[in-house]
Parts: C-alpha cells; structure tokens; sequence
C-alpha cells in the first residue's frame, strides 16, 4: 500500500509528448495513425514516429504505451500484424488493447510487449480482470463507472501481480466506459473507431412536430442547456485513497487536449503524488493548477457513489491562458519564448516551471525576436525575448492570468 503509482499522461502529438516528459510522467500513452481511439489528435507515424517517441520516453526514464484501442471491423484487421510488429520494433512497451482478437494479434505477433486491457472493455468486476490475466493482460484499465470500495473489493480478489489502473483527471464519457453509438447516428463517424464528434457536448432544443421551426430550451437557464454534459473529473486530492485502494497507474484524460494542459496537469499531479510519498496532506495550490487549464466543472466521478455527472447548462472555463513557451534562457533571466497566445506590457502573468510552484508577476518589458521593444505580443509563434524574474529551463511555460471576469 506503500508503493507509489504510476503517473500515466497523454501524449497526442510530440509537443504533449514532450511536455508530459519533461513535467514528471512516469509513462504516456499515445497511438500510432491507425487504431487509436483518437484519429484526430496528431499521433506518431508507425515506425518511425514510434521509435523516435519510444526513444524519448526511455530517456527520460519512462515508458510508453501504444493505444490500439479501437474495435475493429473485419475489413480493419488486415494491417493489424504488421501494425504491431513494427510498433513493437520500434520499442514500445505495452499495447492497450479493447478486443480479444487484437490481443490474441499481440501475443502472437509481438509477444514482447505488455498487453494493458482499455478501459472500453468495461471490467468492473474481479472474474473479468482475473479472466483477462489468464489471457496474458499484465494490466487492465478499470472502467470509470467503479467506486473506490469496488475497485478495492476488485483488488482482494485477483492476482497480486495484474495491475489496475484507473482515470484520475480529464473529460468523462455520459457512455458507458466510451462506448457510445451517437457519434454514428449523428455525424456518421464512429466514435469506438477513433472518429467521435462528441455529440454529447452539442447544445440541445426540443422541437414539438406540430410547431415546425420553433425551439424550445429544455431547461430554464438562459444560457441553455447540454442534456448529456458530463463533469470532468479531479481527483488530485484523493490520491491517497486510489493508492490505498489499490490502484497501480493513475491516468489523465486528453491526447485531444493542448500540449499546456499536458504539462500543467503532470506537473500538478507529479507534485501531488510526492507530497504523497513524503506523508504531506493535499497541497491547495496544485488543485488550483487544476482550474488554469480549459475544463468543464470538477467532479470525483463515480469513486464515493453515484452519480458523479451533470447534466447541467455548464461551459468550459479556465483560470489562465498559455502565452508563451521558454525556448533558451540565460543565467540572468534573459529569456527566448515562442508566442502562443496574445499578452502585453503590464499583464500579470506566472511562469510556471517544473520543480517549483508557479512564480506571479507583472510584464515590465517585452522584446521581439530583434530585440525592438513592443507593447503587446500579437502573432502566434512569433519569437520573443524578455527578462524573467528567474533562469527557467526549456519547455517552462508563461501564462497570462485571467480577471473574474474573463474565467467564463
């Protein structure tokens, strides 16, 4: 109980994949151009981008997971052999597979490689996930509809050396465990095939069929209503009780969301996780990390009971905004940045490094990439140069903090 989990952060692209590495994670998922649940994220070539990917997690001390999640049709299998032969050629360490048939694939075709069962399977209980050892799963995913008492219970009744991992932090499915047939009724692109338009999050009005043309809120809110919103989830606080309840890996959620979130959530959650090792209680700050990346309202999911969803009229917010990306940094503070998102002289901003908490302060000056002063950065990626109150690393990251009313 004393062990320590694995901290497992999304990589959809390698600028997320460098930023999950480069804040603390301990692995990261990512997927190759094909039979990846996430199609649209920017994902690795096979295998060339899987080598370089792999190369670079081993480096840096960490492990990598290749999402071969999707359900294939028939007519998907074909490139499946080749697919995980290169993939493990290239140095992968585990595939996380949702079919029995792409398992039996991987144990065939490349039986060097860990197999990590999805969270699309759906197990929920101890005879499923002691099934899927048997099979050769060295781990399962559990899906996000357990409780902490459940996955407990689940833990006292399968092999010690099968581990569990579970979802800690990022957007929640109103489908069970994802698997979800409404991308395909309503967009014609299916979402267990890596193609979800995420219907749930379209904004909804009820039309009654003598009334044509009329629409009619469902709910009383003004600003309208998403009658399949979930909460996202946050579980940065109660990292004690996933340990204790056995969980080996803690997930985060989002190879579809921005490279700044990738790093602002691992780091948020690396340092929860060593205050966890040192015996501290939850430090409020890195729950307030949590609130400066984009996310619906928080919730625990379905860990302390049901029911752990909204379908309320909620947007995204965000306490911060990503301005700009630390490229080279000299001993004095004299910074080189890369522009994300527009910021002027007189902004309060944060830099936000690996290691230490977030340091706040005032934009005093600010330089283009030929030093000509400016009052204001406007072009994304333009270069920049500016003096930091502090020699930062690479990869650290300048965000503009937002007034009250700027959050919604």
């Amino acid at each position: 109980m004393n062990k320590l989990p694995e901290l497992l952060a999304p990589a959809g692209d390698r600028e997320r994949l460098e930023m999950a590495l480069h804040y603390g994670a301990d692995a990261v998922y990512l997927a190759g151009k094909s039979y990846g649940l996430r199609a649209f994220a920017g994902n690795f070539d096979c295998p060339e981008g899987l080598r370089e990917a792999a190369a670079m997690a081993h480096a840096a001390g960490a492990r990598v997971y290749v999402t071969v999640n999707t359900l294939p049709r028939q007519a998907d299998m074909a490139g499946m052999p080749a697919f995980l032969e290169q993939a493990a050629d290239a140095g992968v360490d585990a595939f996380i597979v949702a079919d029995l048939g792409v398992m039996r694939l991987a144990k065939r075709h490349a039986p060097g490689v860990a197999l990590h069962v999805s969270t699309q399977f759906g197990v929920v209980n101890a005879a499923a996930a002691e099934m899927l050892w048997e099979l050769g799963a060295r781990r399962v995913v559990l899906a996000r509809e357990l409780s902490l008492e459940e996955i407990r219970a689940i833990r006292r009744n399968t092999p010690p050396a099968l581990e569990l991992e579970a979802f800690v932090h990022g957007a929640m499915c109103v489908s069970f465990s994802g698997r979800c047939l409404l991308s395909n009724y309503m967009a014609n692109r299916d979402g267990n095939g890596g193609a979800c338009a995420q219907p749930c999050r379209w904004k909804y009005h009820l039309v009654e069929e003598k009334r044509p043309g009329q629409y009619f809120e469902i709910s009383e809110d003004t600003g309208g209503t998403y009658i399949l919103n979930s909460h996202d989830m946050c579980m940065i606080e109660h990292l004690s009780e996933l340990r204790d309840a056995g969980v080996d890996s803690l997930k985060i959620e989002g190879r579809m969301k921005s490279a700044y979130y990738a790093a602002v959530i691992t780091n948020a959650y690396r340092h929860a996780l060593e205050d966890l090792a040192a015996g501290s209680p939850p430090n409020p700050l890195w729950r307030a990390e949590c609130d400066k990346v984009s996310h619906r309202p928080y919730s625990t999911g379905f860990y302390f009971g049901f029911p752990g969803q909204s379908y309320g009229a909620e947007s995204y917010t965000t306490d911060a905004d990503v301005c700009a990306v630390v490229e080279s940094c000299e001993s004095d503070g004299e910074a080189f940045l890369t522009e994300r998102n527009r910021f002027s002289v007189g902004d309060t901003v944060e830099l936000l490094c690996r290691g230490a908490p977030p340091l706040r302060f005032v934009v005093e000056e600010l330089r283009d990439g030929d030093n000509t002063p400016l009052l204001c950065a406007r072009h994304p990626m333009m270069a920049l140069r500016m003096r930091l109150p502090v020699r930062a690393e690479r990869l650290s990251i300048l965000r503009r903090i937002r007034e009250n009313k700027e959050k919604t």
